[in-house]
């Protein structure tokens, strides 16, 4: 495969522009070392040893010593060089001197007592989108239906008979390479063992690796569904604290997102809960056993939940590289109206429900229909399905392909 653009390279130079430090963090392998190294910028990986070495003897020295600007690849092997920086950059600011990628939340571990607030940009970095593999990095279509209208999107009726395909190979640069479905279940077996497990134990207090994995097996698989810690901690045979734990480690990695409930003043009762989402379509589909788009098709029991996590990874990054500023939920009350996914972007709101269904009904609308009647905000409901036509059923109601995110 070529070199990608990425959608975040506008958001990185502008970053560098306006602040002296900048963080691009997201999981392994999502194409971080690839995107920094075009830079013309000094590069160094905080895994070389004689780096490691020089920088634990002389922390201060060592960020005194490097030529500027600078670019710091993998600093969360060395977070002990956070504090340094933030001391350099106090008696020497200047805008983009600094360029740290991590693959791990290093501001959020606990060791860490300094941050450098006030005096970093921290942008997240994920797996390729949809449009990045399609060579379309720049179009964005929550902007374009916040902007304009369902109306404006421009359909490519060809990407539709693809969406399985994406589904199963997911972000990870290297997966969407490989052809082979052998060769892809050994790369997705070795990520998870090399990288996830790696990373874990690198962060956090994780005494025994096999209550990990066990508990790692059993929350995979309840992706797109509401959180339900008591269940988990139940199945996998682990405290409630446990599973906390574990849960909090694997955000630190961006592997797992949850959701939060949406609430509105509507005469209902939500569901308080969070709902769980994989980062990667990808990964789910290993998890389950799904290496075949034949596969997925006649994965009854998990198809729905797979389709809704990969339109739910898209539209996360849509709402990250975007420039509005956007809220994301899911929707939920104590009587079982359940919407899959709030966008909120000022007063105006998409509603939007995901089917793998190759058909839409009036009644698919039905909850969005019971939400448009009782909130004051102007909501657009959105049927995102697995057909090949953009479909008006009323007033602000669409079934819309998934292939529009390709």
């Amino acid at each position: 495969m070529n070199i990608l653009n990425r959608t975040i390279q506008t958001d990185i130079n502008r970053a560098l522009n306006i602040s002296p430090a900048v963080l691009l963090a997201g999981a392994r392998q999502v194409g971080k070392t690839t995107l920094v190294t075009n830079l013309n910028r000094e590069y160094i990986v905080m895994d070389d040893i004689t780096q490691l070495d020089s920088a634990l003897n002389d922390p201060q020295g060592y960020i005194k010593r490097l030529h500027k600007p600078i670019t710091l690849d993998e600093i969360q092997k060395l977070p002990q060089l956070l504090t340094p920086i933030k001391h350099y950059i106090d008696s020497n600011r200047k805008n983009g001197d600094f360029l740290l990628t991590g693959s791990a939340n290093i501001l959020n571990l606990k060791r860490n007592e300094e941050t450098l607030v006030g005096r970093l940009i921290e942008l997240t970095i994920y797996p390729f989108s949809a449009k990045e593999k399609n060579s379309k990095a720049d179009e964005n279509i929550l902007d374009i239906i916040f902007e304009s209208s369902v109306e404006s999107l421009k359909l490519d009726k060809e990407n539709c008979d693809l969406v399985p395909k994406f589904i199963i190979e997911g972000g990870y640069p290297i997966s969407c390479q490989l052809s082979s479905v052998k060769d892809r279940f050994l790369w997705f077996n070795s990520y998870i063992s090399t990288y996830i497990e790696r990373d874990i134990r690198s962060i956090g207090d994780l005494r025994d690796i096999d209550n990990f994995i066990r508990f790692f097996n059993i929350l995979f698989p309840r992706s797109a569904n509401i959180l339900n810690k008591s269940d988990i901690a139940s199945d996998a045979r682990l405290t409630t604290h446990t599973i906390d734990n574990y849960i909090s480690l694997l955000q630190k990695v961006y592997q797992i997102h949850l959701l939060k409930p949406y609430f509105e003043n509507i005469g209902k009762r939500f569901v308080k809960s969070p709902k769980l989402y994989l980062t990667d379509s990808g990964i789910l589909c290993h998890i389950l056993a799904i290496r075949t788009e034949e596969d997925l098709e006649n994965s009854n029991h998990y198809k729905g939940a797979i389709y809704e996590t990969f339109v739910f990874s898209e539209l996360l990054k849509h709402i990250n590289y975007s420039d509005k500023l956007m809220e994301f939920y899911y929707y939920r009350t104590q009587d079982q109206k359940e919407i899959d996914f709030i966008i909120k972007s000022q007063n105006k709101i998409l509603a939007i429900e995901v089917k793998a269904a190759y058909g839409v009904k009036k009644a698919d609308f039905k909850h969005i229909i019971d939400f448009q009647a009782r909130s004051s905000n102007n909501i657009i409901g959105i049927v995102f399905y697995a057909g090949n036509n953009i479909v008006s059923f009323a007033d602000n109601l669409f079934a819309i392909p998934i292939g529009i995110l390709l």
